[in-house]
């Protein structure tokens, strides 16, 4: 890799660490069929990102956090992450911001659905992509998308996926994302684990905040995500693709992880617009 990458506006003088050469407060950056680079940067800008179709996982700290079409993910400034996709078609924008309010809400990381009023705010910001000139209305529009933030919040925290820190779990965890659709074997597991199954509960949901249970229907709803957005399967393939008896099994898990149904989500990702 070559050093001096241009990546939404900044400059990346060493691999993974961004200097900032824009002398806007705030600024936009839309790309349509965007390339990602899978490794951790850091920069000291607060992060807004919309994925307006197609699907992101980010990589922050200790979890994963998928990010589906009409989400946002918010990230603090100097905080490192990477993000990858496998969907064919990822259009997303960044708002990134030099400076922000001194409220908690700005400190961690958020990741929730856009409400229609916010898609609006964030469609007309568009109009301001890759412009770096000073522009008053650009200055106080982005002000308000970033001041009404916590205001717009329905956080989902189904969408975030823990990673273990304890090494007996990881290959918990690697089991379970390769073999989603069959239905857990606590006691296999917990052989694999070199420990009892109740102290696997015990321990899987200290690490992790969620029991071996949750983890395993979030992983089959999270690959329900990925399928529908490759727009080749009927929700009912879908449902038993993922280890469902049926659709309204399927249904039923995945409204309890996304709030919506999945036909919504098919309906959005195929009258999504290029």
């Amino acid at each position: 890799m070559q050093n001096d990458k241009n990546k939404c506006g900044l400059i990346e003088r060493k691999k993974g660490e961004f200097s900032d050469p824009i002398n806007l407060d705030a600024y936009v950056w839309y790309q349509n069929n965007w390339t990602h680079d899978d490794y951790e940067h850091v920069h000291a800008r607060g992060q807004l990102s919309f994925v307006s179709q197609g699907y992101q996982y980010f990589y922050i700290e200790n979890r994963i956090y998928l990010v589906p079409q009409n989400h946002v993910i918010w990230i603090p400034s100097k905080v490192k992450h990477k993000s990858r996709s496998e969907a064919e078609h990822v259009d997303l924008m960044v708002i990134l911001y030099a400076n922000v309010p001194e409220f908690d809400f700005f400190r961690s990381v958020h990741v929730f659905a856009v409400p229609t009023v916010l898609r609006e705010m964030l469609g007309y910001a568009s109009k301001w992509s890759q412009n770096f000139e000073e522009n008053k209305e650009q200055y106080h529009f982005l002000q308000a998308i970033l001041n009404c933030l916590p205001n717009f919040c329905s956080e989902n925290h189904n969408l975030q996926i823990p990673i273990p820190s304890n090494e007996k779990l990881i290959p918990i965890c690697e089991e379970i994302n390769n073999n989603f659709k069959y239905a857990i074997n606590i006691e296999m597991l917990a052989r694999k684990a070199a420990m009892s199954a109740r102290s696997l509960q015990r321990i899987f949901k200290a690490e992790t905040g969620i029991t071996v249970q949750k983890y395993h229907q979030l992983i089959r709803i999270l690959k329900s995500i990925e399928m529908i957005d490759q727009k080749k399967f009927t929700l009912t393939e879908i449902a038993y693709m993922v280890g469902y008896k049926s659709l309204s099994a399927f249904t039923s898990s995945y409204q309890a992880i996304m709030k919506d149904g999945p036909r919504a989500m098919k309906k959005k990702v195929l009258t999504a617009r290029y």
